[in-house]
């Protein structure tokens, strides 16, 4: 595969593909910081011996609308793949459609006991993925046997890279990178430069290779999938022969995050695209993203960072101290920012194909048991728990999807109704025929 190629894959899928100060009030209540284990200073003061958890278990769940929510029909709660998100399949997404998805992972310092790992989750019935979500190892890769390397080809076009809003980009932009030059330490040097100022702590979440005994849902041994009116709301239950018991609620305010409900997307008469959002329940920081292609010589990316940065230089999820963080910098708009312009510069760049992504970072609840005690008594740490949150919606740059729903046309047959006019030509592919050169370059 052309370098160019992997590089446009892996720009689209992260935009399937998260304010400074007091927490948002709909995530507030059961955010606990993490504690590593270790002697350090209780909150009563003096040093206290800390050990554990046993198990640590995450939950990541995220909430999608736009064209992401077309993938809604793939089970197991995972999050729309690549086609889908583009309409391969040709189907027209719901515009007030949303899909939660959530992903469950169980890691322990223990080995079983009494045979393979087997571990459980008792979700509330609220949650509406059935009464049981089985935690499942997944198996040890099998080893591919080595290959002769594929023949090199030398990549072709080059990348733009535009960043933050406003109606024009400003004096130095864009950021162009020759993918024929990659080869080389010099561009090779620019590529990985472009975002590493970012300096993101990427989170650490339970795997395979990080615990002795790891359990996780989604899985081949099901599929179920979490309804949009699922609710994490209730009564969780988490039990295996590799883990303590682990019993807690979440509340109202540890739920879900809200769907996008965008206010605007439109391109003004300069050429430039404005897009405007009711703000996101629980959200603590906002990151747009556009990506757009020409043909298979340019691809396009813009982000809303004030700050030089890649729209696949974030990932899914962000920590709260991560997210006050990346806000105090301005590379994450603040909560309370509800609107970004993307530079009439970016948007011609894209051509007609230019496709945007909102994400709202919405943090993280902690839980843990047993409860920290005084100082001097030690703290045995048991399990600990953390649910961390997204919202995301995408589409077309300046493409209304419930007018596109209606049939509605800005064209001559709208303004003359009267006169008989040629039946508009059809597009190939689904939105991949409105993506411009888009559908040209993904495989």
């Amino acid at each position: 595969m052309k370098l160019g190629r992997m590089v446009l894959m892996a720009a689209v899928a992260a935009m399937a593909g998260e304010a400074a100060g007091a927490p948002s009030p709909k995530h507030a209540a059961g955010h606990a910081p993490g504690h590593a284990a270790g002697p350090g200073p209780s909150p009563t003061g003096g040093r206290q011996a800390v050990s554990g958890p046993v198990a640590t278990y995450w939950m990541s769940a995220a909430t999608t609308n736009g064209m992401g929510s077309m993938g809604g029909g793939q089970g197991g709660g995972r999050r729309p793949g690549l086609g889908a998100m583009l309409g391969m399949g040709g189907g027209m997404p719901d515009p007030n459609a949303y899909t939660h998805t959530l992903l469950l992972q169980l890691g322990s310092s223990r080995q079983p006991t009494g045979g393979a790992p087997n571990a459980e989750h008792d979700p509330p019935q609220t949650l509406g993925a059935g009464p049981v979500l089985p935690l499942l190892t997944p198996a040890r890769p099998h080893e591919e046997e080595p290959r002769p390397p594929e023949q090199y080809q030398q990549p072709k076009g080059r990348m733009l890279i535009f960043w933050g809003c406003g109606e024009h980009a400003p004096p130095g932009q864009p950021l162009v990178i020759d993918f024929a030059k990659l080869g080389s330490a010099a561009g090779a040097q620019q590529f990985q430069g472009f975002s590493r100022g970012l300096g993101v702590q990427y989170m650490q979440p339970p795997s395979p290779t990080r615990n002795t005994t790891y359990g996780e849902w989604p899985n081949e041994r099901t599929r179920t999938q979490v309804p949009a009116e699922g609710s994490l709301q209730g009564s969780h239950t988490v039990r295996g022969n590799y883990s303590p018991d682990i019993n807690f609620n979440l509340s109202a305010n540890q739920d879900f995050l809200p769907p996008f409900r965008m206010t605007a997307n439109e391109k003004t008469p300069l050429g430039s695209a404005n897009l405007g959002w009711r703000p996101v329940d629980g959200s603590l920081g906002y990151f747009a993203t556009m990506f757009g292609a020409r043909g298979e010589g340019e691809v396009v990316m813009w982000t809303s960072s004030a700050n030089q940065a890649s729209s696949f230089a974030l990932p899914e999820y962000l920590s709260d101290g991560e997210i006050g963080r990346l806000v105090t910098a301005h590379i994450l708009m603040p909560p309370s920012q509800t609107n970004c312009t993307i530079p009439v510069e970016a948007v011609r760049a894209a051509g007609d194909g230019g496709f945007f992504q909102l994400v709202a970072y919405g943090g993280e609840s902690n839980l843990s048991y047993p409860p920290r005690p005084p100082a001097p008594q030690p703290w045995n740490i048991a399990w600990q728990v953390k649910v961390r949150y997204r919202s995301a919606t995408s589409g077309l740059v300046g493409v209304d999807m419930a007018r596109m729903m209606r049939g509605d046309d800005d064209d001559d047959r709208s303004q003359h109704p009267g006169q008989q006019q040629p039946p508009p030509p059809k597009k190939k592919g689904g939105f991949l025929g409105g993506l411009g050169g888009l559908g040209n370059v993904i495989p």
